[in-house]
This record gives C-alpha cells, sequence and structure tokens, in this order.
C-alpha cells in the first residue's frame, strides 16, 4: 500500500494540471456519518479489487489485488485509504452496503469539497505528503514547445512523525 508521495513538477501544463487533494479522515467522517455500516463495508478484505494487469500477450505483469478502501495502520494507528475513481481498474464487492458506499464516495469526491486544496505546481516545486486523496484537472499542453512532466515517487511508508 502508498502511504506517502513525492511529486515534482519539471515543466507544467499551458492550462489546467491543477491537482485537488482531499483529507481522507474527512472522506472517512462524511461516509461515518452518513451511514456508519458503509464504513464496515469499505473495510472489508475484499472490497475492492484492483484487477490483474495483463499485456498483449496474455502474461501477468500483476496479479489482481484485493484489499480495503479503508484501513488502519498497525505501527502508528493512522487512518489509510485505498481508493480510484477509475471504473475500469476497479472491481467492487457484489453487495448492496458496498455499492452504496461505492457510490457515496463517487459522488463526495466529484465535486471538491470546501476543505479541498487546489494547487498548481510550477517548473521546479513539489508536493512531499502522505497519501491523501487527489484528483488532477484535465490540461492542455505546450503543442510544439513541450509537455507537461511531473514525476511522482511513491512509498510503502508514512512520512516519520506525522
Amino acid at each position: 500500500q502508498i502511504r506517502s508521495v513525492i511529486m515534482q513538477c519539471v515543466s507544467p501544463a499551458a492550462r489546467g494540471g491543477e491537482n485537488v487533494l482531499l483529507d481522507t479522515d474527512l472522506a472517512y467522517i462524511s461516509l461515518r456519518d452518513k451511514n456508519p455500516d458503509w464504513i464496515e463495508a469499505l473495510m472489508a478484505a475484499d472490497a475492492m479489487t484492483i484487477p490483474a494487469n495483463i499485456d498483449e500477450t496474455g502474461g501477468i505483469i500483476r496479479p489482481a489485488c484485493a484489499g480495503p478502501v479503508f484501513s488502519v495502520d498497525g505501527q502508528d494507528g493512522a487512518l489509510h485509504m485505498r481508493y480510484t475513481a477509475r471504473t475500469r481498474s476497479v472491481k467492487w464487492r457484489s453487495d448492496s452496503l458496498t455499492g452504496q458506499a461505492a457510490a457515496y464516495l463517487r459522488d463526495y469526491l466529484s465535486e471538491p469539497p470546501d476543505h479541498s486544496v487546489c494547487i498548481l505546481l510550477s517548473a521546479g516545486e513539489g508536493l512531499v505528503s502522505n497519501n491523501v486523496l487527489h484528483t488532477r484537472v484535465a490540461f492542455e499542453d505546450h503543442g510544439q514547445i513541450g509537455k507537461r512532466v511531473h514525476l511522482r515517487a511513491r512509498y510503502y511508508d508514512r512520512i516519520a512523525g506525522t
């Protein structure tokens, strides 16, 4: 599980490309307040599955990976959220509570809440954070001049002291 991330902007887009960051704990609280049973459903070991990544010859690059959406880190007790809004790269457990919770979460994230943070990185700027919920606004490149380039490093450990 990815618990922290570093993102570095090498070259920004001509237009767009902002990142919207959302607090995982607040998403959890919103779900819990709406229906506490949704939290239990999303903490199930098979709540969400990322399908296998299979190459054009049928070889498995990465096997399917099932896991909870919400979990608690055994070392420091921090809440962890594993989620993707991509519809082709996720399979939800097929029960009504999980379906309802996933739909609520999709709606919750479709319009950034008031407590979200929107950032647009310029060349040379970066972001260091624990793995928070994030989206990216569509962008347009500079055409012949250059393309948007962002480098990302993902880590299995949270940032110490957070």
